[in-house]
């Protein structure tokens, strides 16, 4: 795998070299993506560095007859090694993307379109903790004040290594994700069960998805609110039917038909990306994918019991009894679990190349 290093190295200083020229910076879309490799190469091209001079120094100590020095140089070669095959495991390409994350509540009625509401605060608070911010680009509201469903756009801003953008982080949060605990509806203090789905997308930018009008229907109505009541005079509600693939989407948050026409086609954007990359997936070999990126999202994920104060994911077996901390946005040691166990996945699927090498 280290064969791979020059070939990067190279790229580092091309990408440099890059970043200093001032046409690349007059499109911000290809100085982000130019300066987001550049980051996430930065950390390969120092730990090989360190690795370089800490197998020069070890030698050295050797030659010497340094025993002790020897000995903490060999564990400080080891370590640097080691991180460096990590750094070199391929990336997800999705990962320094933006992305669109849509909530709806699912089993359980007026409880889980609150737990939809409660996720979404969830991820928001997550969001702030990390400077992002979060746009809500369509939500279908109930009379207590849940969401049906809520799709949200995070965004990262001035992020630019790609292993701190929100795809990278917030991926693997796509699937069922089961609450225990008494409603507020309920007059007898039982604990109920009721789930929310969570789907995560890499936002699409425009050179990701070329999509052409004249594969799209575009039907216009109404906004509704809680219950189903109109709560607009005119057709500014959007929605969108991609006819190749017929993906549907609507959006009716904005006042105006051209606003959520807009909204419509990022969010539509997204979809076809992912059904992009999904396909390309299932073309990959079985020993490439990762066991929790390729998921089926139908899956219970993730459940957060209230009476106990305890989380648990049941991709990694995290387990942890603070909830309510959880929920108000300190999910690092969750997300870390499931980068972790993906990294192992990745790790592991390159075992046999290594192998034969």
């Amino acid at each position: 795998m280290f064969d791979a290093v020059t070939t990067l190295l190279d790229e580092y200083a091309e990408l440099e070299q890059r970043l200093a020229d001032p046409a690349v910076h007059a499109d911000p879309a290809v100085a982000k993506r130019v300066g987001q490799r550049y980051a996430e190469l930065g950390g390969i091209v120092r730990t090989h560095r360190a690795l370089e001079e800490a197998t020069d120094d070890l030698e050295a100590a050797r030659e010497l007859e340094l025993a002790e020095e020897a000995a903490e140089l060999e564990a400080r070669v080891a370590e640097l090694a080691e991180r460096l095959q990590r750094l070199l495991v391929p990336r997800d390409p999705a990962d320094g993307k933006d992305v669109i994350v849509e909530i709806k509540g699912g089993e359980g009625g007026d409880e889980s379109a609150l737990f939809a509401a409660d996720l979404l605060r969830m991820y928001s608070r997550y969001a702030e903790t990390r400077g992002w911010k979060v746009e809500i680009l369509d939500s279908t509201e109930t009379a207590l004040g849940g969401y049906k469903s809520v799709t949200a756009a995070v965004k990262s801003g001035k992020t630019t290594d790609p292993s701190e953008a929100p795809f990278a982080l917030l991926k693997f949060e796509g699937g069922v994700h089961r609450v225990q605990r008494v409603p507020v509806t309920e007059s007898q203090g039982r604990i109920h069960t009721s789930a929310a789905g969570v789907l995560v997308l890499a936002e699409a930018e425009d050179v990701d998805v070329q999509v052409n009008d004249a594969d799209l229907r575009i039907d216009v109505f109404r906004s509704s609110g809680p219950g189903g009541q109109s709560v607009n005079t005119t057709d500014s509600a959007v929605r969108i039917t991609h006819l190749p693939s017929g993906i549907v989407v609507s959006c009716q948050n904005e006042k105006s038909q051209l606003q959520n026409k807009e909204q419509a086609l990022r969010i539509l954007r997204s979809r076809l990306l992912e059904a992009a990359q999904a396909a390309a997936d299932a073309e990959a070999s079985q020993a490439r994918r990762s066991q929790i990126r390729t998921m089926d999202r139908s899956e219970r994920v993730r459940t957060y019991n209230f009476p106990e104060n305890r989380v648990s994911d049941h991709r990694t077996g995290f387990k942890a009894y603070n909830l309510d901390a959880v929920m108000d946005g300190a999910l690092d040691d969750v997300i870390t679990s499931l980068v972790e166990a993906d990294l192992a996945e990745r790790l592991a699927a390159l075992a046999p190349d290594q192998s034969t090498r």
